[in-house]
């Protein structure tokens, strides 16, 4: 049923994972700053593969998240940036990175609690 995320078949399921997934999540609010080359998103996100970038980036752009942009020269220069409609998802995206990193400290202390409680 479309509309309706709690149905197996809404398309928009398989949406919110390319967008909340982890490579996702920091892709799209690392190109809310700019566009970059694929070289500059893989030092900006540190400890993702040149496998995983390309694959989550081409995901990206096949939803109309990401624009590609090749400007010809030897090598092909390569930026990526955000579509109007990837601009839409960052700011709900920021606030949510925002809360976890805000939040990552109390998290870690209740996996603490209930990992010493856990026989």
């Amino acid at each position: 049923m479309v509309g309706d995320v709690f149905h197996r078949d809404c398309p928009a399921r398989m949406v919110l994972d390319h967008v909340t997934s982890r490579w996702g999540v920091l892709i799209l609010t690392a190109l809310r700053e700019g566009d970059l080359r694929f070289s500059e998103l893989r030092e900006k996100i540190e400890g993702i593969s040149e496998k995983m970038l390309s694959q989550t980036l081409r995901m990206l752009v096949r939803d109309g998240l990401v624009s590609r942009a090749v400007e010809p020269s030897t090598p092909p220069k390569v930026t990526y940036g955000l579509t109007t409609l990837g601009k839409g998802i960052t700011e709900p995206l920021e606030g949510l990175s925002g809360w976890i990193r805000d939040h990552a400290p109390d998290i870690l202390a209740a996996q603490s609690t209930f990992d010493a409680a856990s026989p």
